[in-house]
Formats: structure tokens, C-alpha cells, sequence
């Protein structure tokens, strides 16, 4: 509980109630970033203790750059401008691992209700969306493994990047961005669903559907009318429009990177506030 402000009718003036109420929204705040990072740091050390996960994620996006790209690059189906296949595929195949590494986050949550851990959770003093919002930045420091790999996939396979430093933290921006509104839109199907059977096949359900009607194998521009409709209202494609401008030597976006961060940013607030107040449910 905050203590209440001074009394100005009894001594107290306004600058010191002014004072006191900065101090403690100040206070608020700090217990609120204090709460977010025990929860993340909770998230992560179960990454510690099995980094063999990092290791199985790895082959998703090897297959993808390595048979994929590598065949569609030699095909020169797909129109990319004076980007080469690679190049322009690299970007959306980190932002594919960052979605399906964040979209079964929310399993995690039925397994903590399963196992009693949520109750410790709700019980507590700190606000719900401070514990959704640590766990969509736990969901972003994994997110980052993906981006070690396939900057090192990228490396390998001779596609020019941007290594200076500010592109570099652009990319960390979005990866996190990004792993943060997919595993809040997962943590939000958790609590709907309830049970580990109907999430994962939900789960499989949403994640082809979410990368396909995106522009992160292919460019917007040669999708039908109908579809180019979805990938606008799709955040991947937000995402991937990012990664493509930074990671790359000499890339640009196509839609700003100012909307880019605009729309992840709003969707991200929009589905935080949604799961605050979802999340004490999924323990009925």
C-alpha cells in the first residue's frame, strides 16, 4: 500500500505533496522493473540448466537456410530485387525461429498451474502484467540464442550483413519485440485452453499460418490481394520488415522502421493488458 501524500491543509504545501507523489511513482516503478527481471530471471535459468534446447532449435533454421534457401537461390523463382535469395531469406528464417520458439511458451504456464509453481505466482504482491512481461523477456533472451545461429548460418553462407553496432542493437530490439508479443499471444491461448493436448495442437495450427501469410520467405508484393491483406495485420511481417532493414549491408525497409517498431510495441502493450487480466484465470 503507498503511503498516503503529505496534508496540505495541515502544514504540508503543494511542492511537497508534488515531491512525494513523484517519489513514490519512482518507487512504484522500480518495484515494478524489480518484479518484471525476478521473473525473467527465473525463465532464463531453466536455460542454464538445459542448454541442450539451444542445440535441437539450431536444426530448424540449418534446414530452412541450408536446403531451402540454398535450392531457391538456384531457382531464382522468387523476385527479390538486387537482393540475392539468401539475403533476403536470412532475415525472415530468424524471425520464423523467434516465432516458434515464443509461440509454445505458453505450455510452460500449464506445467507451472500443474505443478503449484502459479499459485506461488498470484499469491504474490506484484502486478499481473509485471509477471507476463517478465515472461515475454525471458521469452526474448531465448529469442536471442536463435539470433547467434543464424547470424553464424548467415556467416557461413557468405550473405552480407551489417556488423556495426547500432544495426546490431536494432536487431536485438526487434528479436525481443517480436518473442515478447508471440509469447503473450501464447500465454493468452493458455489461459483459454487450459490443457497441454489442446495447446500444442492450437499451437502447430497458428505457427504456419502466421509465417506463410507473412513476407519472410517471399516479398508482399507477389501475394494475391486477399493475402497481402493478412500480412499487413500479421506483426511477423512487421518483424521481418525490421530484421531485413538492419541485418543486412545496405538493406532498407520497406514499410519504416518506425512503424515496424510502432506496431510491435502497440500489439505487444495491447496483448500484455489482455493476459494480466487472463492470467489468474487459467488456475480456475
Amino acid at each position: 500500500m503507498q503511503p498516503p501524500p503529505p496534508d496540505v491543509t495541515s502544514g504540508g504545501s503543494a511542492d511537497d505533496a508534488q515531491h512525494a507523489s513523484r517519489r513514490n511513482a519512482v518507487s512504484w516503478l522500480l518495484r515494478y522493473c524489480s518484479d518484471i527481471l525476478a521473473v525473467s530471471d527465473m525463465e532464463v535459468r531453466k536455460l542454464r540448466h538445459d542448454p541442450t534446447e539451444l542445440l535441437t532449435r539450431a536444426i530448424q533454421p540449418m534446414l530452412w537456410l541450408l536446403v531451402f534457401g540454398e535450392v531457391f537461390a538456384r531457382t531464382r523463382a522468387i523476385p527479390t530485387g538486387d537482393v540475392g535469395y539468401l539475403d533476403f531469406l536470412a532475415p525472415g528464417i530468424l524471425a520464423q525461429s523467434v516465432l516458434f520458439v515464443a509461440i509454445f511458451y505458453g505450455i510452460s504456464v500449464i506445467w507451472e498451474r500443474d505443478l503449484g509453481i502459479l499459485h506461488k505466482f498470484l499469491v504474490s504482491p506484484a502486478p499481473r502484467t509485471a509477471l507476463v512481461l517478465g515472461k515475454a523477456l525471458s521469452a526474448g533472451a531465448r529469442a536471442l540464442s536463435q539470433a547467434v545461429i543464424v547470424y553464424a548460418l548467415a556467416l557461413i553462407l557468405g550473405v552480407r550483413m551489417n556488423w556495426h553496432a547500432a544495426p546490431l542493437a536494432g536487431v536485438v530490439l526487434f528479436v525481443t519485440l517480436g518473442a515478447a508479443v508471440f509469447s503473450t499471444f501464447s500465454l493468452i491461448i493458455a489461459c483459454i485452453v487450459k490443457t497441454r493436448e489442446r495447446f500444442m495442437g492450437i499451437g502447430q495450427v497458428l505457427t504456419m499460418p502466421l509465417f506463410f501469410a507473412s513476407n519472410a520467405i517471399y516479398p508482399t508484393e507477389i501475394m494475391p490481394e486477399w493475402l497481402k491483406w493478412i500480412a499487413h495485420v500479421n506483426p511477423l511481417t512487421y518483424e521481418v520488415d525490421g530484421l531485413r532493414a538492419l541485418m543486412l549491408a545496405g538493406g532498407s525497409s520497406g514499410l519504416g522502421l518506425g512503424l515496424d517498431v510502432g506496431v510491435l510495441g502497440a500489439t505487444l502493450a495491447l496483448l500484455v493488458a489482455v493476459a494480466g487480466r487472463m492470467y489468474p484465470r487459467i488456475v480456475v
